[in-house]
């Protein structure tokens, strides 16, 4: 019985495994094909012949290295800045006393109920009286930081006695001295799980970078592959192909920092 229970086990992951993989490795065989292929009933599979021709046709049809360029620094800038506004507000939520903190704390807590999708448009109305329309700051500034991610944090801080802080007090520390040479390092797998997940989001933004930009110079990735979409139809093979290049830089972030993210993760959800 146990081998019948192990096996069906086994049986569903390889499944599930498949499914999930699959448009992923279709993605990329599509990015390889002719055109033709690609919209061919019944659907090709594997292409006949490989069209490495496609990815040099996408540089050629829409300024890709400006997107790339432009997603680059938009998601690094606001993943730095989304770890420092995070870690000084958990650590203040974490180790200082001041007056309503429970209620700050609380409200902060509810604020994780409100859908993104239901701020969106006072973002933009926000942004676009500020005049930062088609700017990098509209891209940006929006995410500096993240109510969740103080949230898991916080969790995080919580399970580190408090005795750490007053030892570091007592040697005249300084509080950003204490979290700079204390506190960083020893939350540092929660900091790389908070920054890989960050990157990524801002990676794949789609919608507020839609509704901020109208100039090709601003565009980010994700919005320049609907450059591809003319009124004769789709360049599908192009669109793959330059959504494979998209996916790269993401895969080799998480295949580095795998461990790092697994072991965040996991000690928040014992700790927490």
């Amino acid at each position: 019985m146990r081998k019948i229970t192990t096996g069906l086990a086994y049986a569903f992951l390889l499944v599930m495994s498949l499914i999930t993989l699959f448009p992923f490795v279709y993605m990329i065989l599509t990015g390889l094909m002719t055109h033709q292929e690609t919209v061919q009933m019944p659907p090709t599979l594997i292409p006949h012949h490989l069209q490495f021709s496609n990815y040099v046709e996408v540089f050629k049809e829409i300024p890709f290295l400006r997107y790339f360029v432009n997603t680059l620094f938009v998601s690094v800038i606001t993943t730095i800045a989304t770890l420092i506004t995070c870690t000084l507000a958990a650590f203040a939520l974490t180790s200082l006393q001041f007056r309503f903190k429970k209620l700050i704390f609380t409200i902060m807590v509810g604020l994780l109920m409100v859908p993104y999708e239901s701020i969106i448009f006072t973002n933009y109305n926000t942004i676009a009286n500020l005049g930062l329309l088609n700017t990098y700051a509209a891209l940006i500034v929006p995410f500096l930081t993240s109510i969740f991610y103080i949230y898991f944090l916080n969790n995080y801080m919580k399970a580190m006695p408090d005795s750490i802080y007053k030892a570091a007090k007592v040697d005249g520390a300084s509080d950003m001295e204490y979290i700079w040479r204390v506190l960083v390092p020893m939350v540092r797998p929660a900091l790389v799980t908070v920054g890989i997940l960050t990157f990524i989001m801002s990676w794949n933004s789609f919608l507020w970078p839609l509704l901020v930009t109208n100039n090709d110079n601003m565009r980010l990735l994700n919005n320049g592959l609907a450059a591809f979409e003319t009124e004769s139809g789709a360049q599908t093979q192009l669109q793959m192909a330059a959504a494979t290049m998209t996916v790269v830089p993401v895969l080799i972030i998480y295949f580095v920092f795998r461990k790092e993210i697994i072991k965040g993760v996991s000690n928040n959800g014992t700790k927490g």
